[in-house]
């Protein structure tokens, strides 16, 4: 072979080199992941203004921002029902959700739990009374008014709805707010109310002329949870995963979250939620009958 002919092979193999690496350098240099313009962030908040969240979460949310290369949106909500209708459109990137938000979110709307929340642990729903009331047992709440959260809340809701089956209730009020169910209780307006166990702690000193009585709490209730839309791509979630579990200590406390510990399970809420379904087309009828025609799926279970 002549010397030309084998310079012309040699050119045209490193002619095929090069394009391989320029390739190769092409695909390591592109980014491992294509973020939307916007993660929008949802949350329960019961202040009307949403200030203080929204101050509270400011700095986690710049910090986000910033590891991810996007904008990092807030989207703060006044009470659970508003909640679930943006999980059910899947219109949340991220949501740090109670435990009945949480387990609407895993069960219905297919999000991923990440992380848990902050909070306090073996956390229960309690049914209060005025400290006042001769009531002494569920029992003797048969026809009278009682107050509910919204529909979402789990200490709030799905619990009580659980521990109350088989009564018969003049009348279900649903309450915005935990502050509205202890007002109705504290007034007379209703002669129990369920809130959670860290709510009562929380605004009871609120009452100064009032007195609350636990009439009954629940099972315990796992923690809530940092969450994830299925809407997002599984390299863009361990990204996202990577940036929370690397975020300073004060930015995660501010934010609510655990970073180095698994999230709570929530298989045993979502079968409770699951049970009480049936019940919710007769908590607006007034008497509200708290039975099913058919063969329960709460009686029997302990």
């Amino acid at each position: 072979m002549g010397r030309s002919r084998r310079r012309w092979i040699v050119g045209i193999g490193l002619g095929f080199l090069a394009c391989a690496l320029a390739i190769l350098v092409s695909c390591g240099s592109a980014p491992t992941s294509s973020f939307p313009a916007r993660l929008t962030i949802g949350l329960v908040n019961y202040d009307d203004s949403g200030a203080d969240t929204v101050e509270k979460y400011r700095r986690f949310q710049q910090y986000l921002a910033e590891q991810l290369k996007t904008n990092i949106e807030l989207e703060p909500v006044f009470n659970e029902l508003r909640a679930v209708e943006q999980i059910q459109r899947q219109a949340w990137s991220l949501v740090f959700a109670p435990p009945g938000l949480a387990a609407i979110a895993i069960a219905e709307a297919q999000y991923v739990p990440l992380f848990p929340l902050q909070g306090t642990p073996n956390l229960r729903s309690l049914i209060v009374v005025n400290a006042e009331s001769d009531t002494e047992a569920l029992s003797d709440l048969a026809n009278t008014a009682i107050a509910l959260g919204e529909p979402g809340s789990a200490a709030g809701y799905y619990l009580p709805l659980y521990d109350l089956y088989g009564l018969t209730l003049q009348e279900i009020r649903f309450a915005p707010t935990p502050n509205a169910i202890l007002d109705w209780v504290a007034d007379g307006t209703v002669a129990a109310g369920a809130i959670s166990e860290e709510d009562l702690q929380r605004y009871r000193n609120d009452y100064p002329r009032a007195a609350f009585r636990v009439l009954h709490q629940s099972r315990v209730i796992p923690s809530g949870a940092v969450l994830l839309s299925p809407t997002v791509e599984r390299n863009q979630q361990q990204l996202i995963e990577t940036a929370m579990q690397s975020a300073p200590s004060n930015l995660s406390a501010d934010a609510g979250y655990i970073p180095n510990a698994p999230p709570p399970d929530f298989e045993q809420l979502i079968q409770l939620v699951e049970k009480v379904r049936p019940l919710e087309s007769r908590v607006k009828a007034s008497p509200a009958v708290l039975t099913i025609e058919a063969e329960s799926p709460i009686e029997g279970d302990g």
